[in-house]
């Protein structure tokens, strides 16, 4: 499967056409055969808002993951809090990505992380202005993976669950560990749980190392447009033309 919105479109079409219902993962039960789509938004806002607007256009519905302590955007910036009632409007829902690396003294506590969680996603919905009820996480400790975390009055995406009643496909690290479209067509499992990460994703496909390079060259070309909003005449010390 190419990393192209028009490959993932096709994919979308492929389980409507075998027959897998859309759900949430607060209404899959009562469902016979459905399927729960989510992304986790790593690093570019940008591209989890496109990925949005298109599932809208496609009538598709999704949950968007995003961290609180991300060094490539920040939740409660104007710019990006509007992206993410954008998102919403789209119909998509917002999940918290936990990301437990970022705070080392937790170390593997299962109950101090639910409570770190259940402190992000307070913050979280001052953004959303809706309660945030869902969490995956972020390059997680192998104890708290195969702990089956359970949150107070939260869904952990990484339930046991979401990995035994349902079969995991995920794109981590812009590759498939499984023929996803293959494992679709055959209809074998009643229960799909598929994880996309947006930033992968483009009109016409590239491979990991350019996707990679085309995103850190346009920091520079971010950066300037967050200057030119802070910096009274910015075009008079320099001009958008001297970006490299």
């Amino acid at each position: 499967m190419q990393f192209t919105y028009d490959s993932y479109h096709k994919l979308l079409i492929l389980l409507q056409k075998q027959g897998y219902e859309q759900s949430a993962y607060h209404n899959w039960e009562n469902k016979k055969r459905c399927v729960i789509l989510r992304h986790d938004v790593d690093c570019d806002m940008d591209a989890a808002l496109r990925m949005a607007y298109l599932e809208n256009q496609w009538g598709v519905k999704s949950t968007y993951f995003l961290l609180l302590t991300s060094d490539f955007y920040n939740v409660f910036s104007r710019e990006n809090s509007e992206k993410i009632n954008k998102i919403m409007d789209y119909g998509h829902e917002v999940g918290l990505h936990f990301d437990e690396m970022n705070y080392p003294e937790l170390a593997g506590n299962g109950k101090a992380v639910c409570e770190k969680i259940l402190q992000e996603s307070g913050q979280l919905e001052k953004v959303t202005g809706k309660p945030v009820k869902l969490v995956s996480m972020h390059r997680p400790s192998r104890k708290i993976l195969e702990s089956n975390l359970m949150i107070p009055g939260m869904i952990n995406s990484y339930g046991d669950v979401y990995f035994h009643d349902f079969k995991y496909l995920s794109d981590s690290r812009r590759h498939w560990r499984e023929p996803v479209e293959e494992i679709i067509a055959s209809g074998k499992y009643e229960k799909l749980h598929i994880l996309t990460h947006p930033f992968w994703y483009r009109e016409n496909e590239v491979n990991i190392h350019d996707a990679v390079k085309e995103f850190v060259n346009s920091a520079n070309e971010q950066r300037y447009h967050i200057m030119l909003q802070n910096i009274t005449d910015l075009e008079t010390i320099m001009r958008k033309e001297e970006i490299s």
